[in-house]
């Protein structure tokens, strides 16, 4: 199946012309559900996310066999403003790093059997500085959004999407305060690990940012062209492409969430395909998730971003779905109580 993307119009159309789960299949899978030989309930959550995977996939009885990882990676302008502890060319030096095998999220994808790819959008081109202005022209929006739009398996049954780099908690947190306002301190975290004088200084980054691009409102696609970078549009293409396709998703950290956000802002509903796959260490998360609506299945005090912690979270959805495809009925086993 595939849909072409040719501008920021048609992607804004997509996003109003989302499919729907599967009411059918969803039905399905609880009556089969009722059915497994277990006590009603005794699997707690994992029953939930078997009927939401269900729902989406249209399929009563799946399996998750072609799970798929993309990682995005960026450069962002106001990182000359001080605001990381690391420079930007470490960015160029991960992306070697994933394409070498030797990340965390390397390893997290192949223990649960993940197909991982790797983008990395003009890592020599870094966004504009977005405290005087927008990060990224129609264009340069336009091209992001693309690749992640076509990174997306259409072969495959869950993906993950997440992110690398420098200088990007401070557009998801620039992102959350021009969505849902409050003050920018509520938002700005350490992120790579800055001292208490350097995350003043982002806190009032964040500000000027939201500031100079006030003209975007709540628009979550303008907040997402002026505020975001290649890598944060690049994932947001890619959730919506999942959508389309219905593959159902993993949310991972601050940057991912911050993401998705400005898709739930441009279409109520836009990450329904979507858990939360873990709430980070990151500080602004929990609140980010909780506008979200999104519960998240881990908390491990994780920050590392690259799409870990909903990786991790793949193998509590695997643990779901083969329980609830791969359990004997009571009539199956010949169990009494069914």
């Amino acid at each position: 199946m595939h849909q072409e993307l040719n501008s920021v119009e048609a992607f804004s159309q997509y996003l109003q012309d989302l499919p729907e789960e599967d009411a059918a299949a969803r039905a399905a899978a609880q009556e089969r559900n009722g059915q497994l030989t277990k006590p009603p309930g005794a699997l707690g959550r994992l029953e939930d996310l078997a009927a939401w995977y269900c729902a989406w996939r249209g399929d009563a009885k799946p399996e998750i066999a072609k799970p798929q990882v993309i990682v995005f990676a960026g450069n962002h302008g106001v990182t000359a403003q001080g605001i990381s502890a690391f420079p930007a060319d470490v960015t160029v030096q991960m992306v070697a790093n994933f394409e070498a095998g030797g990340a965390a999220i390397n390893q997290l994808a192949k223990a649960f059997g993940a197909k991982m790819d790797v983008h990395a959008l003009e890592l020599d081109r870094p966004t504009a500085d977005f405290t005087q202005g927008p990060a990224m022209d129609e264009a340069e929006f336009l091209a992001a959004l693309k690749t992640g739009w076509e990174a997306v398996d259409p072969e495959a049954d869950l993906l993950v999407v997440g992110e690398m780099g420098i200088g990007n908690t401070t557009a998801a947190a620039a992102m959350a305060l021009a969505l849902f306002g409050g003050e920018a301190g509520d938002w700005t975290g350490r992120g790579t690990g800055v001292s208490d004088e350097a995350l003043q200084l982002k806190a009032e980054v964040v500000a000027r940012a939201v500031a100079a691009n006030a003209g975007c409102g709540t628009d979550g696609l303008e907040v997402l062209r002026c505020l975001g970078g290649r890598e944060i549009a690049a994932m947001a293409g890619a959730m919506v492409r999942a959508r389309v396709l219905r593959i159902p998703m993993i949310l991972d950290g601050f940057i991912c969430t911050a993401a998705g956000a400005c898709l739930e802002a441009a279409r109520k509903g836009a990450l329904d395909h979507a858990v939360a796959g873990h709430v980070s260490a990151e500080a602004a998360h929990p609140a980010l998730l909780a506008r979200l609506g999104k519960e998240p299945l881990l908390a491990m005090g994780m920050r590392l971003g690259e799409g870990s912690g909903a990786a991790l979270a793949m193998g509590v959805l695997k643990g779901a779905v083969a329980c609830h495809s791969g359990m004997a009925t009571f009539a199956e086993a010949g169990v009494s109580g069914g």
